[in-house]
């Protein structure tokens, strides 16, 4: 491997973690398919995650790369280990209604004699199909398939100093995305403009910290769109009278640190004015109870008792868990920032923490990324004005 990400200390950190995690499950092997988990377990890095692949775990020795041959290389350049643990399947698995490529992988449990072991499975996972699950089972008869959605995932909620780091990189790009849309957002600026713009401050990233593809593309709808949470941008022109939110996050090495803020051309409407302050003093609650020992639902109730005290109707979750992730989210999939939420939190736990709201007429997003200290309110990894911007 020429450049790795993390050191050999780390990924063991990782491996023990996971290990500790399928004894208290009583697995002997864990398959992950999740890319976000692959590349937290091994530091395989590639777009190849459209066809199956994945990463098989023991209670000892080096993790094993599995995935198509012309992947493999891939998985030489990017992973940690061995190359005897690292394996490519031939490409006439690829997209076949006669052999599918879970029987290459049940072939190497069996050729380790793991055809009868206890196998954790990502049931809940855009990446493990049905038809995968059905051919695999089918492969290995006298094995027992067990569930294990969100084991790694959940091994990752608490980051260590080095992934820190990274966030602290990503933050820094996430900080120039989003000065680059509230610069450039003008009435007459067409929005697919706009974007190329974002896009192009975030890949060419900070000093010498590269920008990598985030794992949400930049999300920036404008006026009655912007009432709707997970819209793009089209080719029309900005124009005045209009809110629009950017949804932003630089991405280091497949680290994030996303980060929300809102322009309105013009002069925006009393109740969002309004609205803003709410807001401001809601996310300024929710930090000061985002504190290590308290439970993540206090961060919701803080901000929703504050929401409360004007009279604006707000429910849901209201953030997650952030980090290394691949399309199409960069949450973690784990905890949530919501009332019926009860993890404890503790020191090196990173949320995005989004409280936006969606009104009839009009968005609002003013986000963080927050990090869990050892003693006190979350730190703020970004450096933006947390205030609507009015332009005009």
């Amino acid at each position: 491997m020429s450049n790795p990400p993390f050191s050999k200390i780390e990924y063991d950190r990782r491996l023990t973690k996971t290990r500790a995690a399928m004894a208290s499950a009583n697995l002997d092997v864990l398959f992950v398919t999740d890319p976000s988990n692959q590349a937290w377990l091994t530091g395989y890095d590639g777009w190849s995650f459209y066809v199956h692949q994945g990463v098989i775990v023991t209670m000892e020795g080096e993790p094993i790369w599995w995935g198509r041959y012309m992947d493999m290389m891939g998985g030489r350049r990017t992973c940690w280990m061995n190359h005897d643990n690292i394996l490519g399947y031939g490409d006439h698995y690829v997209q076949s209604t006669v052999v599918h490529p879970m029987q290459d992988l049940a072939g190497h449990l069996k050729a380790r004699r793991l055809d009868r072991a206890r196998i954790g499975v990502e049931m809940e996972n855009y990446y493990y199909s049905a038809r995968a699950h059905q051919v695999f089972g089918a492969e290995l008869p006298e094995a027992t398939l067990v569930d294990a959605t969100a084991l790694v995932n959940w091994q990752r909620l608490v980051k260590s100093e080095e992934e820190i780091g990274f966030i602290r990189k990503a933050a820094r790009i996430s900080e120039k995305v989003i000065e680059t849309a509230i610069e450039r957002a003008a009435p007459g600026v067409r929005k697919n403009d706009l974007v190329a713009d974002i896009m192009h401050a975030g890949i060419t990233g900070v000093g010498d910290d590269w920008g990598d593809y985030p794992a949400i593309v930049p999300l920036t709808p404008s006026g009655l769109d912007a009432t709707a949470a997970h819209l793009t941008w089209n080719g029309a022109a900005m124009k005045e009278g209009e809110a629009t939110f950017f949804e932003l996050s630089g991405c280091y090495r497949r680290y994030h640190a996303p980060l929300c803020r809102t322009v309105y051309l013009g002069a925006p409407p009393d109740e969002m004015i309004r609205a803003e302050a709410a807001q401001i003093e809601g996310i300024e609650a929710g930090l000061n109870a985002a504190r290590p020992g308290n439970h993540i639902c206090d961060i919701a109730n803080a901000f929703m008792e504050v929401m409360a005290k004007y009279g604006i109707a707000r429910d849901g979750r209201m953030g997650y868990p952030i980090g290394l992730s691949y399309p199409p989210d960069w949450g973690e999939r784990t905890a949530s920032i919501r009332s019926e939420d009860s993890t404890i939190l503790e020191p090196g736990m990173v949320f995005h923490f989004m409280p936006a709201l969606w009104m009839d007429s009009w968005g609002l997003e003013t986000t963080e990324t927050i990090l869990i200290r050892d003693g006190g309110p979350a730190e703020t990894l970004c450096d933006v004005d947390r205030r609507l911007f009015v332009k005009g």
